[in-house]
């Protein structure tokens, strides 16, 4: 269990490391033509001030819940999240899902298996849902 959520990890980030570069690539050469075409200029900015001030906990909560992470690859590149911040942000995040689904099949065994493969995705999100929220509660509240 420990070494495939270790290879899962590596791969996953690795692919995340691959849907970045696509984003701050090729975003460049059709990307932002097509966001000017349909008028959504300053939409766009706001979405990469968001990346720029919340980026490592968009990464964080898209590697952990359901959200499609590899999207989330993608327009972290287009917003030139800073890609060690992205990677960090990618191997905890990974790290933590697959680990935490090989930790419950090695201590619990077959009677978790149903469990997780029917709930996790929801518990992770709550998860992700509750310390994103904590951090925006501290920011404001400080």
């Amino acid at each position: 269990a420990w070494l495939i959520a270790g290879v899962a990890t590596v791969a996953s980030v690795l692919g995340g490391i691959a849907g970045y570069a696509i984003g701050f690539y090729l975003f460049d050469t059709f990307g932002a033509a097509i966001v000017e075409f349909y008028g959504y200029g300053h939409a766009f900015e706001t979405f990469q001030g968001w990346y720029g001030e919340w980026g490592l906990w968009i990464v964080f909560a898209a590697g952990i819940t359901p959200l499609p992470y590899k999207v989330f690859t993608i327009a972290s590149g287009v917003a030139a999240l800073d890609p060690m911040i992205f990677i960090l942000g990618s191997v905890a995040s990974r790290g933590i899902r697959f680990y935490a689904v090989a930790g419950l099949l090695y201590w619990i065994g077959e009677p978790i298996r149903l469990f997780v493969e029917k709930h996790l995705q929801w518990v992770a999100t709550a998860f992700a849902v509750i310390l994103v929220g904590g951090f925006v509660v501290i920011r404001f509240a400080a």
